[in-house]
């Protein structure tokens, strides 16, 4: 199902986490024989045309790229060094990924949710068109806490999410206080499971 050219979305798939707690690349670990980064592009192009896969590592993955799917190499910022790739976290992933975007929407997805369900992401890019244009992003919300992984936000964020940026600021959390944001209902959690330890994951 493509719904791209009416609703205008582009993903942004983040694989650049050094997956430290797991011991191993979460986005090489396979879900029932599929590596866990092609799943979510599969995911991902089955309901936007155009994805990106935000990486430091772009040839690690290179046999995992899908027919719609391009990377964007995630660089240092000024200051640090290039032996250390992320270690400014997911967020400044999120501003070098958005700056190639065209789109008036983006759908941001971590490369870790086994459990992403199409028809949700579906549905939800369905709503899009009647979110007020004060609205940001459209996120799911748990005990007050975003759900910043796997959401989505307005291309025009990115000059003051650049600014954010550049004053030091490296929290979702914190950047999304400042502004306006659309709670997207999620009536089941377990979708945004993400896996942080060998022991978690059921389908090896």
């Amino acid at each position: 199902m493509n719904i791209d050219s009416q609703y205008h979305v582009t993903t942004i798939i983040l694989a650049g986490g050094k997956s430290t707690r797991m011991g191993r690349d979460k986005a090489l670990i396979a879900m029932g024989g599929v590596p866990m980064l092609r799943l979510i592009c599969t995911i991902a192009e089955a309901c936007t045309d155009k994805v990106y896969i935000v990486t430091p590592w772009p040839e690690r993955y290179q046999e995992l790229l899908t027919p719609h799917s391009q990377f964007i190499r995630e660089v240092p910022l000024p200051g640090e060094t290039g032996n250390e790739p992320r270690t400014h976290g997911p967020l400044v992933g999120f501003m070098q990924g958005l700056a190639a975007v065209e789109t008036n929407w983006v759908l941001l997805l971590a490369c870790d949710l086994p459990n992403l369900r199409l028809e949700i992401l579906q549905n939800w890019i369905g709503q899009l068109d009647t979110i007020p244009e004060n609205k940001i992003a459209a996120l799911v919300q748990n005990h007050q806490i975003w759900q910043p992984l796997c959401g989505f936000y307005r291309r025009r964020c990115l000059p003051e999410l650049r600014q954010y940026i550049e004053q030091g600021g490296r929290s979702f959390q914190e950047w999304l206080k400042s502004y306006s944001v659309e709670v997207l209902l999620l009536e089941d959690p377990e979708m945004l499971f993400n896996f942080n330890h060998l022991d978690s994951v059921k389908f090896l």
